[in-house]
């Protein structure tokens, strides 16, 4: 799960995709594009949704998308076009680059939608928007796992 900063978004699809999914068989993690808030807690308000939705964020520290994660990981979800873009141009070949995908294409097929960022402005109402998209999207993930 790959957002920008690793406190928000990203945070939160992995709590949501983890309640979902058997631990011994898919291991979730996240990541940001860049390196703002490698070492932080993620924001006080995904927590605070987390929490709502009997989540746990608070083990979670944010850390920077490296390329060795595409050795790691099976599948990369981006939240957005601008992290697609980021982290599309790190991948070293064509296997790579099929590995990595928007997530609400899981809901909106092929539509490319960004999941917003609620970072700025948007309150708790754009944190819980955000849980709920992300929700969604988690469920239908889990599902093609199982």
């Amino acid at each position: 799960m790959i957002c920008l900063g690793n406190i928000c978004r990203s945070p939160l699809a992995q709590a949501i995709l983890e309640s979902k999914v058997d631990s011994e068989e898919v291991m979730v993690d996240s990541a940001g594009t860049s390196n703002y808030h490698v070492g932080y807690l993620p924001d006080e308000r995904s927590i605070r949704i987390g929490k709502k939705f009997n989540l746990d964020l608070s083990a979670q520290r944010g850390r920077q998308f490296e390329i060795a994660d595409f050795d790691e990981f099976d599948q990369i979800y981006v939240m957005d076009h601008e992290n697609y873009s980021d982290v599309i141009s790190l991948a070293r070949n064509e296997e790579e680059k099929a590995k990595i995908s928007m997530i609400l294409n899981k809901v909106f097929i092929d539509e490319n939608r960004d999941v917003p960022d609620p970072y700025f402005g948007e309150g708790e109402e754009g944190f819980l928007n955000v849980y709920k998209l992300l929700d969604t999207a988690c469920d239908r993930i889990a599902n093609e796992l199982s």
